[in-house]
């Protein structure tokens, strides 16, 4: 089975501690710890860290299947997250479904069950307060597991081009979900592709404030990616920077649709030796506690090894 290769392969986070101590926790690369547990830490709720630089303390799996939503992707086991994203995801599928008329969500990553970076997929979803929402409907029906894992999101848009909107397949139902998504004050930002924030704003109206939180990003063309704000009074927690004023449909959309942001680098002259693996010794330090804390009912953090999906890192 993917997420259990042999039961000899089985590791237990206060084991590597006991046979090492924490200097053999720093040597293994932070993804790989994290990537490993299978679990949530029996601890308090709390976001530890920034976005992409972080992990998760008595995370909360989403239901992976609801009345207006079905998790896609169930082998990766990155429907985790704070208690403030699954009530934010349940509550944006009531809303879309009775407001819109958006049959339900489908929803890809959120975070591991302790956060933590993944070991393939993404560069933030560290913290439990990020989810991706595909951009495709819900089906009429209960997706069985095969079909969660093979079914491919839908690319709104052009092949060939990064920017370039599918107006035959883009409706305006997807905006107004995206407008109903932006709606909450506990959302963030909410990334997008350059193509549909031109969308967005081509087709907003007057009703432009809720533009600011939408903002232009790589890769995603099938799907949206919702960011909500550190929980009122979580200390530790890191906020990210507020998004510029303004509706953003001025001069960063037009770099972002330009070719600039998708020229490749130059190659340098010599080969450039990549920077190390990020190690648990430079996440926040409390990060070590959840990696090493009991799963729920349990007196050991069991742990094993889902095999790597290879997929470009995004936010």
């Amino acid at each position: 089975m993917r997420r259990m290769i042999t039961a000899g392969l089985a590791l237990t986070a206060a084991g590597i501690l006991a046979v090492g101590g924490a200097a053999a926790q720093d040597s293994v690369p932070a993804k790989v710890l994290f990537g490993r547990m299978m679990a949530p830490a029996d601890l308090d709720s709390r976001s530890i860290g920034f976005y992409s630089r972080g992990c998760l303390a008595g995370a909360q799996a989403l239901p992976i299947t609801g009345p207006a939503w079905q998790v896609m992707r169930l082998s990766r086991n990155r429907n985790w997250g704070m208690p403030e994203l699954v009530d934010y995801i349940e509550k944006l599928a009531r809303d879309a479904q009775k407001l819109d008329g958006w049959p339900g969500l489908l929803i890809g990553d959120m975070s591991q069950p302790r956060g933590g970076p993944m070991l393939s997929g993404h560069a933030s979803h560290q913290v439990g307060l990020d989810v991706d929402i595909w951009l495709d409907p819900m089906p009429d029906h209960t997706l069985t597991p095969e079909e969660r894992e093979t079914i491919s999101a839908t690319s709104y848009i052009k092949p060939g081009t990064h920017v370039e909107l599918d107006k035959a397949k883009w409706t305006d139902a997807r905006s107004r979900l995206i407008h109903q998504a932006a709606s909450y004050d506990e959302v963030e930002r909410i990334f997008v592709n350059p193509g549909i924030k031109k969308e967005l704003c081509e087709t907003a109206g007057s009703d432009r404030a809720w533009l600011r939180k939408i903002r232009p990003w790589y890769l995603h063309d099938d799907h949206f990616h919702v960011r909500l704000v550190c929980p009122p009074g979580m200390a530790g927690c890191k906020p990210q920077d507020p998004p510029p004023a303004g509706d953003g449909c001025g001069a960063n959309l037009a770099w972002w649709l330009s070719p600039a942001p998708y020229k490749p680098p130059p190659k340098p002259v010599k080969p450039v030796k990549p920077p190390p693996p990020l190690t648990l010794a430079g996440l926040p330090s409390a990060c070590r506690d959840v990696l090493n804390a009991p799963a729920p009912g349990s007196t050991g953090a069991e742990v094993n090894i889902p095999l790597p999906t290879a997929r470009p890192a995004i936010n």
